[in-house]
């Protein structure tokens, strides 16, 4: 009743939504652990800020990966294209979600899958769902417990972040830029962010565009400005852009290239982009990695130890160590290639059919391999389009992911915040957990003293 939709990919049309999969009641979780995952999201805010401004970070992290994988490659063309013409705007924005699961030990503590800095979905329903769950408590006679769920301001706090960036272009007339899909089955969550906007700053006008519709009804004036309908563009949204598929054509990428060369606040940057990929993640995780962004003290110390194992599989000694590990013992790991949005990774048996599939391969550079995480089970009813009325009670595990916002360049930062969370919860022997996917459903923190 509130929106929680999203379309329907097996029988699509853009007449009807039906409800995104959700979890009747909220699911539970540490509330030491989900605090400190809020208290991180500023220091992780400026480390992925800080990796995107060093190239020749990015360029040696990326080097074996980007003669394997063709779009990272495309992706870093155009960095190089625009860095050489030289940076017409040097404002960034960042809108960022982290993601971790419970690791099942005795001290029960949170791990980081990812951290995704483009089209951090989610934010705009997952705000809208404490609503059902605080109402679904009171109608079984357990309002007191409602304390227990954390106010979620994901967003406004997204939408601000956006507004911000706006603010600081600073040309009248401007407008905001949606980049969308050709085809938005996650329509919903994309619209919220245009009424929230709209509603708090009506003077702010929003257009929906594909990369190809860009590439038609843009031109650069001859201030570098993204013209659309003869007003300049301020901030450039991709809700899409980061998998192969919507770059069907050298349209799309000539598209990208044009946006990246204009002085339109990107969010992300090709850069953010980048600096995104699983690599990365990988290679900061290695000894004194880290450190180099954040320093030796305590934020490195906090930030380390939200990490799992990440093994780079890159021919040389430690690849070679991380190969035989995954083969004697497939169970332990994941293989992730440089991939958003869910149903890529692969795991166990695949993990082993695939590495003996590209041993002798430089393929194997596109990927790193991460040791599984195994949360804790929790119980719960997922109702979805189609399941039995009513729901079965099912095992549960939940990931949490928060959301970030930070603008600045790179020697200013102007905001750096955390601005909400979201709860995506999947059956226990279900591997991938996306809710776009189809494959995981949104669910609200219940915080316990555990």
């Amino acid at each position: 009743m509130h929106g929680v939709g999203m379309r329907d990919k097996k029988h699509f049309t853009k007449d009807s939504i039906q409800i995104a999969p959700f979890v009747l009641l909220p699911s539970p979780f540490p509330s030491t652990e989900f605090n400190k995952a809020i208290e991180l999201q500023p220091i992780l805010n400026e480390l992925m800020h800080k990796v995107a401004h060093d190239d020749k970070f990015l360029e040696h992290t990326l080097q074996n990966a980007l003669q394997v994988d063709e779009f990272t490659a495309n992706l870093y063309d155009i960095w190089v294209k625009v860095r050489q013409e030289g940076i017409t705007q040097s404002i960034m924005l960042g809108l960022f979600r982290s993601d971790y699961l419970m690791q099942c030990t005795e001290a029960n503590r949170i791990k980081q899958v990812e951290i995704n800095t483009i089209a951090s979905s989610f934010g705009a329903i997952s705000s809208e769902l404490p609503a059902m769950s605080r109402y679904i408590l009171r109608q079984l006679g357990h309002g007191d417990l409602i304390k227990n769920m954390p106010v979620n301001n994901a967003l406004s706090g997204l939408c601000a972040g956006i507004v911000q960036a706006y603010d600081l272009f600073d040309v009248a007339s401007a407008i905001i830029l949606f980049v969308v899909e050709e085809v938005s089955y996650n329509i919903c969550d994309q619209r919220f962010h245009e009424f929230e906007i709209s509603e708090k700053r009506p003077d702010i006008q929003i257009y929906r565009k594909t990369l190809n519709e860009i590439y038609v009804e843009t031109t650069l004036n001859d201030k570098k400005q993204l013209v659309l309908d003869g007003r300049p563009v301020a901030v450039v949204y991709y809700r899409s852009g980061y998998e192969p598929a919507q770059y069907p054509s050298s349209r799309e990428w000539d598209a990208r290239l044009r946006v990246e060369r204009s002085t339109a606040i990107k969010c992300p940057s090709i850069q953010y982009q980048l600096a995104g990929t699983k690599k990365v993640q990988q290679t900061l995780a290695g000894a004194g990695v880290l450190e180099q962004f954040v320093g030796g003290g305590a934020a490195a110390c906090r930030v380390r130890d939200i990490f799992t194992g990440l093994y780079s599989l890159d021919f040389d000694e430690g690849g070679e160590r991380a190969v035989d590990m995954a083969l004697a013992d497939a169970e332990r790991f994941v293989l992730k290639p440089q991939r958003e949005g869910g149903g890529n990774n692969l795991y166990g048996a695949e993990v082993r059919e695939a590495l003996l599939k590209m041993r002798h391969s430089r393929e194997r550079a596109a990927y790193i391999l991460m040791e599984r995480i195994l949360p804790p089970l929790v119980s719960g009813y997922v109702v979805r389009p189609g399941a039995p009325v009513p729901p079965p009670l099912s095992d549960l595990v939940s990931e949490l992911g928060i959301f970030g916002v930070i603008i600045g360049t790179k020697d200013k930062i102007y905001c750096n915040r955390q601005v909400g969370h979201m709860l995506r919860t999947k059956l226990a022997d279900a591997n991938e957990g996306g809710v776009a996917a189809g494959l995981g459903a949104l669910d609200s923190p219940y915080l316990l003293e555990m």
